[in-house]
């Protein structure tokens, strides 16, 4: 895993998320140009929804395929089908058609977890932590890039060229991944139902629900920030512009990619640690966004004090998740990720309801309340086993299936014996 390895996935990343979310600054000019109502805040949202639920739907249907295909080939094919989609809704004469694209685009955008499981799985465990930080920096890039680059190119070419660049990138990505990275063939390739069902039986473990919970909650303080921030920033009493809020991005990207080293601790063994202090950070950083109506430089230094805890924590979770289900890394981080899809729009839609009936306050509180909520988590969930590989088969039944399906293997004895995995919670 070397550096041309670590940017090339990060770039991955970074293009993938960004065809989910480049639509939020450009939503008025799409709906213009494609005769949705620019006053109808309900269908130009579905601009960006529509690629949110394709994610969802992929989480669940694509990612498990990891654990059972070329990673190198499944990455390069879905972000092969992440550039037909952006080229679709760069091209669409209507909206239907600009609709299509982007579910397609949001399906097959996936190709993050894949790219974060290759990551694991060829990382040595000593370097595991430190990887998986530079490779996920490139969601943080892209969630938060998005909207600044998807700004300025639509000022200076029309909305239809952000759309035109993530196409042409992610084609240029795909080639580069089939050229560049190695194979990573499955060597017992599992069944797909099977998968599916091991992706299921993962909700019963105990780590894995501690561990999803945290996210659902950081993702929904998260979610909170960005999706109502430029409300207050565009009223009294500062009237801002979309690129003057682009600009606030900015702020976050220095706080996530501060975060991006926080992976050596985890492969120092502290995740546990670092996953609380970045917590209490994440709750402290509250108390300075809540500043907003008086003070920008408030609002600058709370924006990086969140950004970077969120990056920490994203990192120290799936970290520990990749280290106790080794064999079974996408289907572990897809799962983990449903919790992500729905902190964020859990947090998207009650920021701006709040916003309506308090005022900054109200999204405030709630974004305070949601980083509590995961600390606690943190504080009273499991604690990761000391066992690597503790989840690993696991399915729906439960581990006592598990074990009655496991592949055999050749004892000391000379006989036959079934690899049995031990519960989390062990």
């Amino acid at each position: 895993m070397n550096r041309r390895t670590r940017l090339l996935l990060a770039a991955v990343c970074g293009v993938a998320v960004a065809s989910v979310y480049a639509g939020q600054p450009v939503l008025g000019p799409m709906g213009r140009d494609l005769g949705v109502p620019v006053g109808s805040l309900g269908s130009l949202g579905w601009f960006v929804a529509t690629g949110q639920v394709g994610y969802l739907a992929g989480l669940v249907l694509l990612v498990p395929l990891g654990d059972m295909l070329d990673r190198r080939r499944l990455i390069a094919g879905h972000l092969a089908l992440v550039a037909a989609g952006t080229a679709l809704t760069a091209a669409a004469p209507v909206a239907w058609a600009a609709f299509s694209g982007l579910a397609a685009a949001g399906v097959f955008a996936v190709v993050v977890q894949t790219a974060v499981a290759y990551t694991a799985s060829i990382s040595p465990s000593a370097e595991r932590g430190r990887n998986l930080g530079i490779v996920t920096s490139g969601v943080v890039i892209g969630i938060l890039g998005a909207r600044v680059v998807a700004g300025v190119l639509a000022d200076l070419w029309g909305w239809r060229s952000v759309y035109l660049a993530l196409s042409i990138l992610a084609a240029v990505l795909a080639l580069l991944t089939l050229t560049l990275l190695t194979e990573d063939v499955r060597p017992s390739p599992a069944r797909y139902r099977r998968v599916l069902r091991s992706f299921g039986g993962l909700f019963t473990q105990p780590v894995f629900l501690s561990r999803g919970l945290i996210a659902f909650f950081l993702f929904a303080s998260f979610g909170t920030l960005w999706s109502g921030m430029a409300l207050p920033l565009a009223g009294a009493p500062w009237h801002l512009g979309e690129a003057q809020i682009g600009l606030f991005g900015v702020a976050g990207l220095a706080g996530a990619l501060g975060a991006a080293r926080s992976g050596r601790w985890g492969d120092a063994g502290r995740a546990r640690q670092v996953t609380g202090i970045a917590l209490v950070l994440l709750l402290a950083s509250w108390a300075a966004i809540g500043q907003l109506p008086w003070s920008l430089p408030l609002l600058i230094l709370g924006v990086v004090l969140l950004d970077f805890a969120v990056q920490a924590v994203h990192v120290s979770n799936q970290h520990t998740l990749a280290t106790v289900c080794p064999s079974r890394t996408s289907t572990t981080i897809g799962a983990y990720m449903v919790f992500y899809s729905l902190g964020s729009a859990l947090g998207a839609a009650a920021t701006t309801a709040l916003f309506d009936a308090a005022g900054w306050t109200g999204p405030t509180v709630l974004g305070a309340t949601l980083a509590l909520c995961a600390l606690v988590t943190s504080a009273f969930g499991v604690a990761p086993p000391a066992v690597s590989g503790s989840c690993d088969g696991v399915v729906s039944a439960g581990v006592a299936t598990a074990r009655r399906a496991g592949p055999t293997e050749r004892g000391h004895d000379g006989g036959d014996r079934r690899r049995t995995c031990r519960s989390p919670s062990a």
